[in-house]
């Protein structure tokens, strides 16, 4: 039985850099915001639905969905965010299925998925361990608007749509502590995965 190891985080806790982190040292990482932006492509099934429920103003000229746009209407709106994650969440889990068995049947040991929203969108019977990653609310903010240019309050809002980075820690198998240098994330990824027998 491969072991499947849940990656999660919140916004700019460095999640990604850990995914990059497991993928250089040769674990299959099946990425969800990847496989989101896939399952919305012009023309697939959340596509059309999103068109239909959210309307043609979110399109940009190419048709393709204007991320902007469409993040500035459900972000205030709890009914529209919902009713986005209602059409998107079940594409994204079927995708992220199918690579899973493809992983599986090739033999893999270890997968691991990368799922912002592990705990939120109640995935977590899709893993064997989680691994969070952690980092102080004040480093978060701070990162978070240097990476997009937000405004405090921008930045404050979409940490809040978050379920907070303390409560992720507490449900977790392992957490890695990332307020400190590229190094030491590294280090205690590597000993959790020694301790895990991955490595």
């Amino acid at each position: 039985m491969a072991l499947i190891i849940g990656l999660t985080g919140g916004i700019a806790s460095g999640k990604s850099t850990v995914a990059r982190m497991l993928f250089e040292l040769g674990l299959p990482v099946i990425d969800a915001d990847q496989i989101a932006r896939e399952v919305v492509e012009v023309g697939e099934e959340a596509y059309l639905q999103i068109v239909e429920k959210f309307g043609e103003e979110i399109l940009q000229e190419n048709k393709t969905i204007d991320r902007a746009k469409l993040g500035a209407v459900v972000f205030n709106d709890e009914e529209k965010r919902k009713l986005l994650n209602s059409i998107v969440h079940p594409a994204v889990r079927k995708k992220m299925l199918e690579q899973k068995e493809q992983y599986v049947k090739k033999g893999e040991k270890t997968i691991v998925l990368d799922i912002p929203l592990l705990f939120e969108s109640n995935l977590t019977h899709l893993v064997d361990k989680v691994v969070v990653v952690y980092v102080d609310d004040d480093i978060q903010l701070e990162r978070l608007m240097a990476r997009n240019g937000f405004s405090k309050e921008e930045a404050e809002a979409r940490i809040k749509a978050q379920m907070p980075l303390k409560e992720k820690a507490a449900k977790a198998d392992a957490v890695i502590n990332n307020n400190g240098t590229i190094e030491q994330t590294k280090e205690q990824l590597l000993t959790i995965l020694k301790q895990w027998d991955v490595l």
